[in-house]
């Protein structure tokens, strides 16, 4: 199985499995090392098989730092350059950053300095929610800076995706609702799949008893995975207490109101800072729209749109829909 159908498989960071690793590869590299720290040239393939259990334990769980820095060890002995920037190139996507950031530092020797910035980037931008939450407590600059911002990052990553859930999350139990639905937004509307999140966001609303938004966020839910019942479990409720009190039906959201959420999705779904410099050119025919913005990478945007256009009653749009989904899910 390939790195990338593992990822595929992979919802959640595992730590057990990336702790594991981790310490596969530290063995590994032991065996290759003298007293003095020094590469046995003879016991050289012992780093390759540790590169290798460092990428696993990255893959398995990128939320801990010391797997991160593994792995950019063990390239280092192995004079790997190009490895470790493309690591801190995959630590910007789980960040949210541009890779192209990288390009201000092609004078860099990755090989001397690479270490030094992976752990300046984890210090700066903790990847443990727990600790990043702390340094907001501790300083109100970070939370300030991280409320500006979370629009103009690339969050479609899974990765990201899932770190900043986890992030704003902090952010709701500290009693910041508002905040908690706003960047839940922004976030969800970059990978609209995250069907947790949109558990999530949908038992805020309906602990505020907006029980229209509940539903549109359950009904993203289900969507994404049907095995997730939130949708229908909250019409069972609705309906039992409407029952108990006035015997009327549960109505869930008309088209109206389901294409106005849709459509506003759709204006959040592509992260401020990717239309710099870019001109809108919006195509007559919406199924080419969709098209356009599948071959630009707008994946998310043309998720929202598609799912407008089938509540619209747009022929085919509900089967473009289903097929962004399942290649949304394997990205």
């Amino acid at each position: 199985m390939s790195d990338s159908d593992i990822a595929d498989s992979l919802q959640h960071p595992r730590r057990s499995l990336g702790d594991r690793h981790r310490s596969q590869s530290q063995k590994y590299v032991n065996l290759a090392l003298d007293e003095n720290g020094h590469v046995i040239q003879e016991r050289v393939v012992n780093l390759e098989w540790g590169e290798q259990s460092a990428r696993q334990a990255v893959l398995h769980d990128f939320t801990n730092p010391e797997n991160w820095k593994v792995l950019v060890r063990v390239k280092s002995l192995l004079g790997d350059s190009e490895g470790i920037r493309s690591v801190l190139e995959d630590l910007f996507s789980v960040l949210g950053r541009k890779p192209e950031q990288l390009r201000q530092l092609e004078h860099i020797d990755f090989l001397s300095s690479g270490y030094d910035l992976l752990i300046a980037s984890l210090e700066a931008d903790p990847l443990d929610p727990d600790v990043w939450w702390e340094m907001a407590c501790e300083s109100q600059d970070v939370l300030t800076e991280f409320l500006d911002r979370t629009s103009k990052l690339d969050l479609r990553d899974r990765r990201a995706n899932l770190l900043f859930s986890r992030r704003v999350e902090r952010i709701r139990d500290s009693g910041d609702e508002d905040q908690f639905i706003r960047l839940s937004k922004i976030i969800l509307a970059q990978r609209p799949t995250n069907h947790e999140a949109w558990t999530s966001l949908g038992r805020m609303h309906e602990r505020r008893k907006e029980y229209s938004d509940a539903w549109l966020c359950y009904d993203q839910a289900q969507i994404c995975f049907p095995s997730n019942t939130v949708r229908d479990d909250f019409k069972s409720r609705m309906e039992a207490e409407l029952d108990g009190k006035s015997k009327r039906k549960w109505k869930s959201p008309g088209i109206e109101q389901r294409v106005d959420f849709l459509r506003k999705m759709e204006d959040m779904a592509t992260p401020i800072s990717l239309y710099e410099n870019v001109e809108e050119d919006i195509a007559e025919d919406p199924i080419r729209e969709v098209e356009e913005l599948v071959s630009e990478g707008k994946l998310s945007e043309a998720f929202f749109m598609t799912r407008r256009m089938a509540a619209q009653g747009v022929e085919g749009a509900l089967e473009i829909n289903q097929e962004l989904r399942k290649k949304m899910e394997g990205a």
